[in-house]
């Protein structure tokens, strides 16, 4: 199969990145971006490898001058810039050539695109890529949605420049239209999660153990040696160690506590949400985010509500089993989520597949994705991630810690939501019988809505409507 000539159009950091990379993995590239003067920029900072590098003065003028076929990579802002750099490409592509979405799309514009683009005779690719500036340079985590054929053309490039676990590539291609970008937001929801959750152990050891942050990074450095061994807990260790260049102090110490977000974890949860999967653990993170959001509206409850937070007592190694088991929540809560969106868009999708892909590369790249891995290969008690025989032997001995840790720290006024919203799953899935049926009743009662009898028998109603 001929390999298409390689364009890239969006040299900001992610794009200059990738291209770096793809010309270090020996292909050749044309590049165009919108500042036409960052062009030449980058042919200079490409030093040697500008060798296989042509670059263009516009997105058209790159496509007008390439050899058919053509790949064209979108490396611009999710939204109208995809849309108008499509619309522009489609006056010169034709029949063989492919776009390709390779930013943080929403999968419902992937599945859009991929209708539109494709009725036109030019094929699609949604390509979810992973792993900051560090991973485009030098290996990213890629999640790829389209058809099969153009996948095939497109496999050796891709899986070139991607990451590697133990030699294999962290790139595959995981069903049709959306599917690659679908999977790429429900990582990212996950890193939301796992980010929260070690922002609020942090915050239990800094506020209410009293420990110093290059104390705390320390802790994290050797849980990385661990069963939380991950790229976010070995980022946090050196976070936590670093000092500020112009204060003196902890670097943390310098970084106002507003946390940003670019949507897709927000994404996540609406589209749980509308398929009627409630992930609590990256709804938490993304509302922590929200109201961190709101720096002058909390200096203000500081001073008008003043709770304040008391001192705690808590045991490092409890700290380190609610950490686990939050994190093994919030995967198995992001894979009911692509399990609920493969039937639902009938995507077929291997789930043992994208945690292998997740395994290098990747921010949520941690040792627990060998496991959920093999979990998805084996006898997966109905399905769910938790109830696998490893993992569930980690949450028996886990819970009882992160009960201690949730109780704490609620009596003592600091606030864990996602550890809190993490366990009242776990405990929620473990019993057979919860209060529902009284929100059952309340629905009978006020709508006549229905309920169904244990002893059998369906919209069945109660004696207040006899």
């Amino acid at each position: 199969m001929t390999l298409p000539s390689l364009g890239l159009y969006g040299l900001g950091t992610m794009g200059s990145a990738l291209a770096l990379n793809i010309l270090d993995n020996g292909y050749g590239l044309h590049v165009a971006n919108r500042t036409t003067s960052r062009v030449p920029e980058f042919v200079g900072e490409a030093g040697a490898l500008a060798e296989n590098l042509t670059g263009h003065e516009s997105l058209v003028a790159m496509a007008r001058a390439m050899p058919a076929p053509r790949a064209i990579i979108l490396m611009v802002p999710a939204g109208g810039a995809v849309d108008s750099g499509i619309a522009e490409l489609l006056e010169v592509l034709g029949d063989g050539d492919v776009i390709i979405d390779a930013g943080n799309a929403d999968f419902n514009d992937t599945r859009r695109r991929t209708d539109e683009v494709e009725s036109s005779g030019v094929a699609f690719l949604g390509m979810g890529v992973s792993g900051g500036e560090e991973g485009a340079r030098h290996g990213p985590s890629i999640m790829a949605g389209g058809t099969e054929s153009v996948w095939a053309g497109l496999r050796e490039v891709i899986e070139a420049i991607s990451a590697k676990f133990e030699g294999a590539p962290c790139a595959d291609r995981f069903g049709p239209d959306g599917a690659g970008h679908f999977v790429k937001t429900v990582h990212n929801g996950i890193e939301y999660a796992d980010m929260e959750l070690i922002a609020e152990v942090y915050g239990l050891m800094r506020y209410g153990l009293g420990k110093a942050p290059a104390e705390i990074g320390k802790v994290f450095g050797a849980w990385n040696d661990g069963p939380l061994k991950s790229y976010l807990v070995e980022i946090s260790a050196e976070v936590l160690g670093a000092v500020d260049r112009i204060s003196g102090g902890p670097a943390v110490d310098a970084i106002v506590d507003r946390a940003g977000q670019k949507g897709t974890g927000r994404w996540t949860v609406i589209e749980a949400l509308r398929m009627g999967q409630s992930a609590s653990a990256i709804e938490a993170a993304v509302a922590a985010r929200s109201w961190s959001a709101e720096k002058e509206v909390r200096e203000a409850g500081a001073e008008i509500l003043g709770f304040g937070r008391e001192p705690l007592e808590l045991d490092a190694a409890d700290l380190e089993a609610a950490l686990l088991a939050g994190r093994i929540v919030a995967y198995a809560q992001g894979f009911r989520i692509l399990d609920a969106a493969s039937d639902e868009f009938g995507w077929s999708l291997d789930f043992a597949r994208i945690a292998e892909v997740w395994r290098a590369g990747c921010i949520i790249r941690s040792a627990l994705l060998d496991g959920i891995a093999g979990a998805f290969r084996g006898d997966l008690p109905m399905g769910q991630l938790i109830f696998a025989p490893a993992f569930a032997g980690m949450l028996r001995e886990a819970v009882p810690a992160m009960r201690r840790v949730v109780a704490a720290s609620v009596a003592a006024g600091h606030p864990v939501p996602a550890l809190a919203a993490a366990l009242a799953f776990l405990e929620s899935m473990a019993l057979a019988r919860g209060t529902t049926d009284l929100i059952q009743g309340q629905r009978d009662f006020f709508g006549r809505h229905g309920f169904d009898r244990v002893d059998g028998g369906a919209g069945r109603h109660g004696p207040w409507w006899d």
